[in-house]
């Protein structure tokens, strides 16, 4: 269920402070912050942010394409560290280059194709039936 309309979005109000503390001050240090479930609104734009993701700080500037997202949207926290080495394999046997001037392998149950350059063979006719 999203959040009632009459409510408006949830900012943490320690957020809204440091941003309107900032907002005088030429040079914006980024602001970090541990709360993920605040709203992006339009006074964040422009702003960096160090957003946690249970470990580290993830750094992030808000733009207006951000505005109305949650702040958490933007800093993964799952490491994806690749497949299986099996699913590997597999992908390197499927994407190797054949060798020069050998003919890629079919699928199996196809039927076989002929020669690049080779003359097509003309089909065997097939019998004709009479209609009565």
């Amino acid at each position: 269920m999203t959040r009632g309309i009459w409510k408006g979005p949830f900012v943490h109000p320690s957020l809204l402070k440091k941003v309107d503390r900032l907002k005088d001050q030429s040079k914006r240090t980024p602001i970090k912050t541990w709360s993920r479930n605040s709203t992006i609104i339009p006074e964040f734009v422009g702003h960096s942010f160090l957003i946690h993701n249970g470990k580290n700080f993830i750094p992030i500037t808000i733009s207006e394409e951000m505005v109305g997202h949650k702040l958490g949207e933007f800093s993964p926290t799952r490491k994806f560290s690749g497949h299986t080495p099996a699913d590997k394999k597999a992908a390197a046997e499927g994407s190797a280059p054949a060798a020069p001037g050998a003919a890629p392998k079919a699928a199996p149950g196809a039927a076989p194709k002929a020669a690049p350059g080779a003359a097509p063979k003309a089909a065997p006719a097939a019998p004709k039936k009479d209609s009565k």
